[in-house]
């Protein structure tokens, strides 16, 4: 199983939200760009960026985009897309792959064309879920029941989906292993991204035993809970 360490940036600093809150913010040193260059030179294959301002704005930070590119930092990007045009503009950039979120659930139309504009493999249908809804803007709207989100991911041919139990996100609790299994057994073509709890590197195994097939793992690095060489380790790397 892949791991992907997080760089969530809200207004130039690396952060973590407590189950989404914006007004529970812990904050890193260090700036995104450096961040993000010391998880690639310690190992990972790929960088998970998350413009938390955008997500609730729609309007994210090309320039952050744009920096990592230039930096050689291998990346997928989230929050605040919303349009091909932004789609486009991230993989202009250098990401690797995009993450769709508020499109996912609202309007999967703009997630299918990416999907044929670029090819399944770089493009993420992020399912963030609460209360068993899948959710947009930032975690902020009132989501939409998931089973129809999951079949509708089926319908436009999207490959790769980032789960994540928004009551679990940055809590080190754990990863909400049932909802990954639950996406799977609606939609078993589904490659599966866990995210959100991991703070123990026995939740990396549950993860992958539920069928994940990578992780996003933030603040139990930025907190040492356990090193990303540790991690990369345990899931049979390197």
């Amino acid at each position: 199983m892949q791991i992907i360490p997080a760089v969530d940036v809200l207004d130039g600093r690396v952060v973590r939200l407590l189950r989404g809150d914006f007004d529970a913010v812990t904050e890193y040193a260090g700036d995104p760009v450096t961040l993000g260059r010391r998880w690639i030179d310690e190992g990972a294959e790929l960088v998970h960026l998350v413009d938390l301002a955008g997500a609730k704005t729609g309007q994210p930070d090309v320039a952050m985009w744009e920096a990592f590119g230039a930096a050689g930092i291998p990346f997928e990007v989230g929050g605040g897309i919303r349009t091909n045009a932004l789609v486009d503009e991230a993989i202009a950039a250098g990401a690797h792959r995009v993450v769709l979120g508020s499109a996912a659930v609202w309007e999967p139309e703009i997630v299918g064309e990416a999907v044929r504009a670029h090819g399944a493999d770089r493009v993420v249908a992020a399912v963030d879920v609460r209360d068993r809804h899948a959710t947009g803007s930032g975690w902020l709207d009132e989501g939409k029941e998931l089973g129809g989100v999951i079949r509708s991911l089926a319908d436009i041919g999207v490959k790769w989906a980032m789960v994540t139990a928004i009551s679990r996100d940055g809590t080190l609790a754990g990863p909400d292993v049932d909802l990954v299994r639950q996406v799977l057994s609606a939609n078993p073509a589904l490659s599966v991204i866990g995210s959100g709890g991991v703070g123990t590197l026995e939740h990396l195994t549950a993860l992958q035993a539920g069928g994940a097939v990578a992780a996003i793992v933030g603040r139990a690095l930025y907190d040492g809970v356990f090193t990303l060489s540790q991690a990369i380790a345990r899931m049979g790397g390197e």
